[in-house]
């Protein structure tokens, strides 16, 4: 497989309300729009999980996935090839997720180089994990990124680098002269996951949707045919990554800002 291949499945736009045709999940029919409208015995209509699999939502996230385009997880699917097992699947993977049964799969672990050397890791997803994943994206991003730092610019909706290159423009305008340059070493892949099932656990209150995600940092790593179990760590390479590393980033911001500094 070439490195091309292995892209970073890019995060979603989840703010984003402009309405067109879109294109219709795989296999939903209006049966299975239905059955997903009533969801299962327990989960209320306005519940997270909910939300995510909602026709509406789910045409979106997997227009998005198409378009990130990206490579095979550890299923071996292609998107293509995905496209065709979702029409006689999704009904009983939908169910699965609303019941509570559903089990991620292990991420396909792809090292690429880093522009300034050395290696970057990623963890690829099946398709239908980082569909999965994409839904689950439009949902919580919307009600947890407005509780990020205002100074914050990475991986979240209507900002960017040039944000954040402006914003320093107008620190050394004001009169500071000191820049500190901060890099985490490898921070994706240290991430603990309890302190981050804490910390997220106090911005939203959906305990299937808490239960889905640890399970998806709890999925493994499969190298060279072999799948690690993962205590640590969320890979790069599947479109919840960047929110959840936010989560723990903003407290880093919050404490700069309590100390002061712009």
């Amino acid at each position: 497989m070439s490195l091309g291949r292995a892209v970073h499945q890019k995060p979603g736009q989840p703010g984003r309300t402009e309405s067109g045709p879109g294109e219709a999940l795989p296999g939903i029919g209006r049966d299975e729009v239905r059955l997903a409208g009533q969801g299962s015995e327990g989960l209320g209509r306005d519940d997270l999980l909910t939300q995510a699999l909602a026709r509406g939502n789910m045409a979106m996230a997997w227009k998005r996935v198409k378009a990130n385009r990206g490579s095979a997880g550890v299923d071996g699917l292609t998107i293509e090839a995905t496209t065709e097992y979702l029409k006689t699947h999704w009904l009983r993977i939908r169910e699965d997720l609303q019941t509570g049964r559903y089990r991620p799969r292990p991420v396909r672990r792809v090292q690429i180089p880093k522009s300034g050397g050395g290696m970057r890791e990623l963890g690829i997803p099946t398709v239908i994990d980082r569909l999965i994943q994409q839904a689950l994206l439009q949902v919580l991003q919307p009600l947890i990124d407005p509780t990020f730092s205002e100074h914050s610019y990475g991986f979240r909706p209507g900002r960017r680098a040039h944000d954040a290159v402006r914003q320093a423009q107008c620190h050394v305008q004001a009169g500071w002269k000191v820049v500190v340059d901060v890099d985490l070493e490898k921070f994706f892949d240290r991430v603990n996951h309890d302190v981050l099932m804490d910390r997220l656990a106090k911005r939203i209150d959906d305990k299937a949707v808490l239960r889905l995600i640890r399970r998806y940092l709890a999925a493994g790593i499969m190298d060279g045919g072999v799948v690690m179990e993962r205590y640590e760590g969320t890979p790069q390479g599947g479109p919840l990554s960047p929110l959840l590393a936010n989560v723990l980033l903003d407290e880093v911001d919050r404490e700069l800002e309590r100390r002061g500094h712009r």
